[in-house]
């Protein structure tokens, strides 16, 4: 089960990093707005943590012979999702510290202006920037940045965990090739 959990957790990882660094650099150009650089974001995640399907599966065929427990289905999915999750956080720490050192001030300035777009008054506009730049102090923190950046990705790998371990647990479901 380790090789399986690492082999497809590191992949899983590799893509959602390597889609991080592709991509970021179109939401600083302008080319992806903020609002659609969440949706490329989360929609990298479920392209990388499709490997938890296929990892269930390789281990359910390959070393249980096409039988596999949800409990243990659903235990290989959560750990390619620690995986993948400790790579995005380590991805996102070295392009915070690289490429994205402004990130909180471009996120401050984008919420401050689309809150003058919508009519907000200069009090209300100063009392919102004041609250996000004490909100992101925290966020100067490694560990606690570190925590909040797999927080982000682990709910996506929690519920295609789930999705997974209940659709592969049915050995008719797609069953293995091999007749042992």
């Amino acid at each position: 089960m380790k090789k399986i959990v690492f082999t497809f957790g590191s992949i899983a990882g590799a893509i959602v990093g390597g889609l991080m660094f592709a991509t970021f650099p179109l939401g600083q150009n302008g080319t992806i707005s903020f609002e659609n650089s969440m949706l490329v974001g989360y929609t990298t995640m479920i392209i990388a943590l499709s490997m938890i399907f296929f990892a269930i599966k390789s281990y359910r065929d390959n070393q249980l012979n096409g039988t596999i427990s949800f409990g243990k289905a659903l235990v290989v999915g959560l750990w390619i999702t620690l995986v993948a999750a400790i790579i995005y956080a380590l991805t996102w720490e070295v392009m915070y510290n690289t490429i994205a050192s402004d990130f909180a001030e471009k996120m401050i300035t984008h919420s401050v202006e689309k809150m003058k777009e919508a009519g907000a008054t200069v009090e209300e506009v100063m009392t919102k920037k004041k609250k996000m730049e004490a909100d992101f102090e925290w966020y100067k923190n490694p560990i606690l940045r570190f925590g909040m950046t797999i927080m982000e990705i682990a709910p996506v790998g929690v519920l295609i965990s789930l999705i997974c371990a209940a659709l592969l647990r049915k050995k008719e479901f797609l069953p293995s090739a091999n007749k042992n």
